[in-house]
């Protein structure tokens, strides 16, 4: 059981997870639990970090043993409330359950998880309860996985003990197949595949990473989104999220995914030469700048082209000042940034077998003189980019357009 920020966010919301915890044990589960910093505790450290240290020390051994003792109080006080309620509990931080990571601080890859010390407690009747988001680096040094780092936690906790299933608690009921604040009719989904909330992930869906999905996929682990705010009695089932094989019926689109943040970059006048795309974009990860829709087409000059990709708003300065600062050696004429674009993805399984995917996409948003600039796809997805203008207007458009609304399921 994993339990977010907001679900243990004050002392009444602690109090509530140990009723779940207990619920679950009741049920005769073995219990371990991986627990987050409390809602806005991390936020705050980071911020005391870069006071203090006078910018982003984000990649520093020193950041890391601040911003992971978020974690470590949450642990500490759910593991004191069990046992006030008689429930035997013990926590552990990522260095005493044996969490081995890389030396990557800030961003660390879990290299090794011994399950020797949790399942000891387990196998005691105890209740394991871990701080997520941390584990130990080669340089003996506390490490953190990162944002959303408790996530992968969890799941890998999951993977190593030959978990039944890792339930997620978070401030949802599940996972939707569109943003209800824009589609009043949006229903939450019994069931998704790996590679469904995977592609949701990656495009801007906020419920689980990318990572700890990945995770999931490939040790197999069964992973339930559900909601924390009620009571355990209150809580439905949630959402599954499972291996395509154990979906029975396989929707061709099941969710609708807005992603705003976007901003678009466009190259015009490079020289149309083997090796420039190379250049460009080794560039751009070297800056550490993700880069996702690529576009090039041929400019006017039959020798030039023009290249327009898209990127997270927050690295376009980055990315704007990287390639200014090499325009010589690339050879371009022009950089024009625009950030008033969003992107609009389609996701399902179904698209694998079906046709005429794509034609729809592009009619419904054709019928609503919605212009696409950009398209990227995948086996299950087809994400589009567009004015931000007319981000809502398309996901309620794509929304009826492939049957997804109605009552929540």
């Amino acid at each position: 059981m994993k339990f977010g920020g907001t679900s243990v966010g004050d002392a009444d919301r602690i109090e509530r997870v140990a009723r779940h915890v207990m619920a679950a044990r009741d049920g005769g589960y073995k219990v371990c639990v991986t627990v987050s910093a409390m809602s806005g505790e991390t936020n705050r450290l980071v911020e005391l970090t870069e006071r203090l240290g006078g910018g982003d020390v984000s990649r520093e051994a020193d950041y890391d043993a601040v911003v992971a003792s978020g974690e470590q109080v949450t642990a500490g006080l759910l593991a004191i409330n069990l046992r006030s309620k008689g429930v035997p509990a013990r926590s552990f931080q990522g260095w005493q359950m044996g969490l081995a990571t890389d030396g990557a601080h800030g961003r660390a890859t879990i290299t090794e998880l011994p399950q020797d010390r949790l399942m000891a407690t387990l196998d005691e009747g105890g209740v394991a309860v871990v701080a997520g988001f941390q584990g130990l680096a080669p340089d003996g040094r506390i490490s953190t996985l990162g944002r959303g780092g408790s996530d992968t936690t969890a799941v890998a906790l999951a993977a190593a003990l030959g978990a039944f299933r890792c339930d997620i608690y978070t401030d949802v009921d599940g996972v939707y197949t569109t943003d209800p604040r824009i589609v009043a009719t949006a229903r939450r989904k019994p069931v998704l595949a790996y590679e469904e909330m995977l592609e949701m992930a990656s495009v801007g869906a906020k419920v689980l990473q990318t990572r700890s999905v990945g995770l999931a996929m490939t040790y197999g682990v069964p992973v339930r989104v559900l909601s924390s705010l009620g009571e355990p009695e209150e809580t439905d089932e949630g959402t599954l999220i499972t291996g395509e094989e154990e979906i029975v019926e396989k929707q061709v689109v099941s969710a609708v995914v807005p992603s705003k943040g976007e901003a678009k970059i466009s190259l015009l006048g490079v020289p149309d030469k083997p090796g420039r795309s190379a250049s460009i974009f080794r560039l751009l990860s070297e800056a550490g700048v993700n880069i996702d829709m690529i576009v090039q087409s041929p400019a006017r000059q039959g020798a030039e082209a023009n290249m327009s990709f898209t990127l997270s708003e927050k690295d376009l300065s980055h990315a704007m000042e990287t390639l200014t600062a090499v325009k010589g050696e690339i050879g371009f004429d022009e950089l024009v940034a625009n950030q008033n674009v969003s992107k609009v993805s389609i996701i399902g399984i179904g698209m694998k077998t079906h046709t005429g995917v794509a034609a729809t996409m592009f009619e419904t948003l054709a019928e609503r003189a919605i212009n696409i600039e950009n398209i990227s796809t995948s086996e299950i997805k087809i994400s589009v980019l567009i004015a931000a203008d007319y981000t809502e207007l398309a996901v309620r458009a794509l929304h009826e357009a492939f049957g997804l609304g109605g009552p929540k399921a």
